[in-house]
């Protein structure tokens, strides 16, 4: 009998029928320590594995932030006892710098805004780390995601959003693919992020009240900008009006994003007296673009590097779009054309920039996702 509520019911039936070989991924938060406990309390045989994701990991985010830090260690081995599973700490700190940190830096220099969490998931998370559990013979990686795995009839395993729409992170899942999901289980899906917190002090887990993760793991102070230019260096260039006009200078084009209003210090208000916003990030000569909020408008956007959790849809058809981690989905029509998805927004949304991801949905099921490449206020891009 369990006596706690939420027990994954993507278990034995799910992948395949009888005990598995679980490898739980344990970063030292609630979510993965209460998905490990689960899994175990569901009869399965399951490891606990921390990433050590920094040759220093004191130089990543502190103070229980439940990730990548040496107290964060501590903390998953302390829940790996209370719950009797093994656990190991395994160094994938080179291929999270070439995968994830190079990328991101690689990104912002050339102009895009990238999402390292969504990265993350892809390269590290299930694709290092699975490729690992599965050539040591464990059958499925788990982890605290919260997102719903559903198993068709035909025995197909779908990604769907979770029941807490607070916490749904089925976004940064996208980039997961077929076999993938395969591998995957995610018993946190189906619960809100409130009766996780509850279940764990039960389970007497002393992360019960650790605070959730944010912003950037591997920015030790938060501070974007200033981690790019120790990076990239100092970058003098222009920012210029829609008209081409000078109105002033930046250290480095990097530390902008589309859609950004504050910080600008451009020193010359508009002719409307109406706030500029960022619109545009030009590498090529260095140069930032501002102009009125209505120029941020989106209609059409184009997506590279497609990836589909399950069959490649085939035509045009209906989605709904999530365009940021935490945006409101909006309705669209997309479809592939020569590698290349393209897709065309119902209605206008503000401040999508190049690099992030656009992931499309039909319900609750994750179809699949890409990465923004370009965007556009004409629908006809999408043609």
């Amino acid at each position: 009998m369990n006596d706690f509520p939420g027990a994954p019911d993507e278990s034995a039936s799910a992948l395949g029928g009888g005990r598995l070989r679980v490898l739980a991924a344990m970063s030292g938060g609630v979510d993965s320590a209460v998905a490990a406990a689960r899994a175990a309390e569901a009869g399965h045989e399951v490891t606990g594995v921390h990433l050590a994701l920094s040759s220093n990991p004191q130089s990543f985010r502190t103070g229980a932030r439940g990730c990548c830090t040496l107290e964060d260690a501590r903390d998953a081995r302390r829940a790996a006892d209370v719950i009797g599973i093994p656990f190991y700490v395994w160094d994938l700190a080179e291929r999270f710098r070439e995968d994830v940190i190079d990328d991101f830096v690689a990104e912002y220099a050339a102009g895009r805004t990238p999402n390292p969490c969504l990265r993350c998931n892809e390269k590290i998370k299930f694709a290092a780390l699975l490729d690992k559990a599965v050539a040591l013979g464990f059958d499925a990686v788990c982890t605290g995601h919260y997102a719903q795995i559903v198993t068709t009839a035909e025995g197909l395993r779908q990604l769907h959003r979770a029941v807490d729409p607070a916490k749904d992170q089925s976004y940064v899942l996208g980039v997961l693919d077929e076999d993938q999901l395969a591998h995957a289980m995610f018993p946190l899906g189906d619960t809100p992020k409130e009766q996780v917190r509850v279940e764990a002090e039960r389970r007497g887990l002393a992360v019960a009240k650790k605070p959730d993760s944010h912003d950037i793991c591997f920015i030790a102070d938060g501070d974007t900008q200033g981690f790019l230019e120790r990076r990239l260096g100092t970058r003098p260039g222009e920012i210029v009006d829609v008209d081409g006009t000078r109105l002033g200078e930046h250290s480095g084009a990097y530390g902008f994003t589309i859609g950004q209003r504050k910080g600008l210090k451009i020193g010359h208000p508009a002719a409307d007296g109406k706030p500029r916003y960022v619109l545009d990030i030009s590498p090529v000569d260095n140069r930032v673009t501002v102009g009125p909020v209505e120029a941020l408008d989106v209609r059409a956007l184009t997506g590279i590097r497609p990836r589909w959790c399950g069959p490649a849809p085939v035509g045009a058809a209906e989605y709904t779009a999530q365009l940021r981690a935490h945006g409101e989905p909006v309705p669209v029509a997309a479809e592939v054309v020569d590698g290349e998805l393209r897709v065309e927004l119902a209605e206008a949304a503000r401040g999508i920039a190049p690099g992030q991801a656009v992931v499309l949905y039909q319900g609750t099921r994750v179809v699949g996702s890409a990465t923004i490449a370009t965007t556009s206020s004409d629908p006809a891009l999408a043609r």
